[in-house]
This record gives C-alpha cells, structure tokens and sequence, in this order.
C-alpha cells in the first residue's frame, strides 16, 4: 500500500459516516519543471503602478507562447494526440462531473476548485496551468485561471507574461474593477487573473468580504464557467485554508516518493469536510500503459 493510499485510509475511516466513494490510484508519467519562462507579447501598460491607468477601455490581454508551452511538456492546443493531453483530460472530467453533474447539489460553489499541495515545490502550478489548458479545450466551457499564490506567485512566470496589477490590488483598492484585472488570452475559452502585488495583509484580504462578494460572483455569473485558485502550499500558511472555505472542490497535487504521510494527513486536516477531494500524483514513472497518477474520495458535512 502505496504512502497515499494509507493517508487517504486513515482520513476516510475518520469520516466512515460521509465518504461516498472510494479513492484509486495509479502512476502519472514524469513531468519536468522548467523554471524557465517563455516570451510572449502583452499588450497591457508597461507601468502598473497606478490604478487609474486600468480603464476599461484599454486592452487587458496576453498571446501566450502555445509551442513554448507545447515544447515545456503541457497540454497541447493543437490537433496533435500526445500523452499529457490524454493524462489531463481524465482529471478534468472529474472535475467538471463535480461541477455541473449529480453531486454538484450537494456542493457549495462546485465550479470553484482550488489547486494545492502540501509543501513548494510538488507541481501545483503546473497541475493548474495545464488544467486550464484542458480545460479551455472543452466547446462548452470556459475557464478562468486565478493565481491565488499571493505569497509567491507562479502562473506568470510559468506562462511567460508580465503580470501586473491582480488580485490583491482589487481587493486593496476602490478603484480597480474586476474587470481590470481579468487577461484575455489567445486562448478562446481561458481567461487569467494573476496574484497582483504583494501584500502584507494578505490573509486579511484572501478573508474579506470583497473577496467573499468576487467568488460569489465568479460561481454564479457564467454557469458554463469553472474557476481554479492556484494556491499556495497547505503547510505553513494561513491563506490557503482560507481560500479553500469558499471552493466546492481541493485538488491536492503530490510527489511520488517526495510527499509525506504526516503531511498529507495535515493538509487533508486543514481542507473543510464538506468539500469535493482529488489527489493528482506528479513526478511519477508509469508502471503500466493507461494508469494515471489521479484518485478521489469525498467528505461530507
């Protein structure tokens, strides 16, 4: 029994009377970090220091380098059959049976995931950038991609732009819109709201009322729409915990031969009952042809 497995064990015979299901597992392939990010052409201010600048009238969007981010190993855009794509889709089909299928009743805000792991460094990023990339690939949905890591903000980077002005600085000002903080992509169904500018008070932020009213919002206003917050690590900080109140479904991203036992009962402790749990396993070798590193359980209030 796998270190996983016995984690997930233990959890579930703590919550005997709500667990609907059981969780599986198998491998995913290996999957490299590239910390380099790749170039793209952003058609935003080159200054984002002041608020007033963000007019609704000016273009809020980014081309994002898909054959960079096809040769750094994510999910593809194009016709081509590769095996991330096919790994990726498997997890969003979950995902989005959660969000608009049967058990999307018995969840708060199914459509809004949020994305983790237990410490830096296990692939949680990646995970939700290539999420939002399978995701974008659906003909009735759209995405929206939310770096919610306000402490070390990495869905930038990864996708090679020039954040500016995010989610911090809407919740920390009266005058930035919503809507000037959303990119368009060249991605027809994917929209990005980066992290925004650090912030000492960004607990406090990630837990007021303006954001309580933003992920209202983002759960109600498009019913064809699901919402990742890539967040930050589940250990060690306070604003992950808080994000995960407002979501209907965690997924919690772990290294194969890396993530710990105590620290996968710890983060599965911090995550409320009530909510959808999936665990994807990153880094990991296939050991047989057609398993992928992906397993579920459910909690119940």
């Amino acid at each position: 029994m796998s270190i996983i497995e016995k984690a997930l064990d233990k959890q579930l015979s703590a919550k005997s009377t709500t667990v609907k299901q059981e969780a599986k597992f198998s491998t995913i392939e290996s999957m490299e970090q590239i910390d380099k990010p790749a170039e793209s052409k952003v058609t935003q201010p080159a200054s984002l220091n002041v608020a007033s600048k963000f007019k609704n009238d000016i273009s809020r969007s980014i081309e994002l380098d898909l054959e960079d981010l096809e040769q750094r190993h994510f999910v593809s855009l194009s016709s081509k059959r590769r095996a991330i794509n096919e790994e990726f889709s498997v997890i969003k089909r979950k995902l989005i049976n959660n969000a608009f299928g049967q058990l999307s009743s018995s969840l708060k805000h199914p459509n809004l995931i949020l994305v983790s792991s237990s410490r830096p460094g296990e692939g949680k990023t990646f995970t939700s950038v290539n999420l939002a990339l399978s995701i974008a690939l659906e003909q009735d949905k759209t995405v929206l991609l939310v770096d919610a890591d306000v402490l070390r903000p990495q869905v930038a980077k990864t996708l090679g732009f020039e954040s500016g002005i995010g989610l911090t600085d809407y919740l920390s000002s009266d005058d930035i819109d919503v809507q000037d903080i959303i990119l368009s992509t060249n991605v027809e169904r994917l929209k990005i709201i980066p992290a925004g500018r650090a912030h000492h008070l960004s607990t406090e932020l990630l837990a007021s009322k303006k954001m309580a009213e933003l992920v209202d919002e983002f759960a109600t206003r498009y019913k064809d729409r699901i919402v990742l917050f890539d967040a930050p690590p589940l250990l060690g900080v306070n604003e992950t915990a808080v994000v995960a109140m407002m979501c209907g479904q965690a997924l919690i991203v772990l290294e194969e031969n890396k993530s710990k036992l105590a620290e996968i009962e710890q983060s599965i402790a911090l995550i409320p009952p009530e909510i959808a749990v999936g665990f994807v396993i990153n880094k990991a070798h296939r050991t047989q042809v057609g398993e992928y590193g992906y397993g579920y359980y459910y909690g119940g209030a």
